[in-house]
């Protein structure tokens, strides 16, 4: 399937809903913990198979805002599978060339997943290959509304009229203010829906929802992804006959 891709079509980013790991686990006969365990290896696959293609920006919805209100061991155990495999995953990051980010509200994450992704972060800024973003305590509604507050802000203090308001004045404002929206969102696991994730910057968005459940999920269907992506025609609202002119 790789060879099917077309090097100078790649989406600059994609975005990746990681479905399915509970579902995963109950056809092992495990917890569901167990499940994001297992996810590791798709983490890894599709980190390494962005970076190997030359994707600029590659997000994972790590953690959403919602998830805080998951039982609290799953929870409990999903910070400290995060914090260790951040340790564990520096030396394939600095191989590959990736470097670390984070979108989302940090703040609310324990002190010691905040230190170790601090950490990587520092470890990993001065790569210049994929960008890896993880979505941490993240939601759509929340970006949009921090941002509607960063700009109620800039015209209280005078720095900025309501008139100057617009959606690239908004856009700077996002937690992803200095990145491109993502051309190519996958959700993984067959469920259609985008779950309150870049509500604003997948307003372009190609969707690609297979039904892989995501400890599954390998290059290969990543490279079908992108394969799928590029037989698409991207007319931003217009008709194909004004793509050509």
């Amino acid at each position: 399937m790789k060879e099917h891709i077309n090097p100078s079509n790649l989406p600059q980013h994609i975005a990746v809903i990681m479905d399915g790991n509970g579902r995963w686990a109950k056809r092992q006969g495990a917890a569901r913990v167990f499940g994001h365990r297992s996810a590791i290896k798709a983490v890894r696959e599709v980190t390494e198979g962005c970076a190997e293609l030359g994707v600029k920006y590659l997000t994972l919805y790590a953690f959403s805002t919602e998830n805080w209100n998951r039982p609290k061991f799953e929870v409990d155990a999903l910070m400290t599978l995060l914090v260790h495999t951040i340790r564990d995953e520096i030396k394939t990051l600095m191989n590959n060339n990736v470097r670390l980010a984070t979108i989302g509200n940090t703040d609310s994450l324990p002190t010691d997943c905040r230190r170790e992704l601090a950490e990587a972060i520092r470890e990993t800024s001065q790569n210049t290959g994929l960008t890896l973003i993880l979505a941490l305590s993240y939601s759509g509604r929340w970006d949009i509304v921090e941002a509607a507050k960063k700009l109620a802000e800039d015209v209280r203090d005078g720095k900025l009229t309501p008139e100057q308001i617009d959606e690239t004045a908004f856009s700077h404002r996002l937690t992803t203010g200095d990145i491109p929206d993502p051309e190519l969102m996958i959700r993984t696991s067959g469920e259609m829906r985008i779950s309150n994730f870049m509500l604003w910057q997948l307003a372009y968005a190609e969707l690609y929802m297979p039904d892989v459940l995501w400890p599954d999920f390998r290059k290969i269907h990543l490279h079908e992804a992108i394969v799928n992506y590029q037989q698409r025609e991207r007319r931003f609202g217009k008709i194909s006959e004004q793509l050509v002119k």
